[in-house]
């Protein structure tokens, strides 16, 4: 079977990073988020040429920048962004090729980082957003961060606004939230998290990727 991406755009709270993993775990396949940040942070410290060796090396070998990422721990914790959005074309555009060269190499569930945008037209990508009504965000956000109501609805506008500015900046101008972006739009609150899991499996398997 060919390989396939499902990627993830979610609310802060919303239990989309939480539903990704479990996704990925059931499909025994991995899921991809802060490591491709933290690869393409150290990736970009290097010379231009290096990375492009690097990166031709590993299409020779049919392998996928995965190999080097085996050694960065996945984020467990929520991750908030509460300042404000700065660009940076030159590591975004290595996240671009690592994104890239994931989809080519093997399937996966990659969170964030514009994914859906970036991976756009393939048949063997399935995008999904992920929101939920404020209050339940709220509520997962203090159960999981141990921080007051208050932190929490601050934290969720600060990081939402982040991710929106990311978004629209990198897209060229589309936002974000808009439904056409993805195969699907759920709501966490109202579908629950193992059943926004299901739903998923079930259209993966609609669209041929998975029996």
């Amino acid at each position: 079977m060919n390989n396939y991406v499902v990627t993830f755009a979610r609310g802060f709270g919303s239990g989309g990073k939480l539903i990704a993993s479990k996704l990925a775990a059931e499909l025994g396949i991995h899921c991809y988020e802060n490591r491709i940040l933290t690869l393409a942070s150290q990736l970009s410290g290097l010379d231009e040429k290096v990375f492009a060796d690097v990166n031709e090396k590993l299409r020779q070998n049919n392998s996928s920048f995965a190999t080097l990422m085996k050694g960065i721990p996945r984020a467990r914790k929520y991750i908030a962004r509460t300042e404000k959005f700065k660009s940076d074309d030159v590591l975004f555009d290595y996240q671009k090729q690592i994104i890239l060269n994931l989809a080519e190499t093997e399937s996966c569930v990659i969170v964030g980082k514009c994914a859906d945008y970036i991976l756009q037209g393939r048949d063997n990508v399935v995008s999904v957003y992920i929101e939920a009504p404020r209050d339940y965000c709220i509520k997962r956000t203090v159960e999981n961060m141990g921080v007051t109501e208050a932190v929490a609805q601050a934290t969720i506008k600060q990081t939402d606004k982040f991710r929106a500015d990311y978004y629209q900046y990198y897209t060229h101008g589309n936002y974000w939230t808009n439904p056409i972006n993805y195969d699907m739009t759920l709501n966490s609150e109202k579908v629950g998290i193992d059943n926004c899991v299901a739903i998923i499996k079930d259209y993966l398997k609609i669209k041929g990727l998975i029996k």
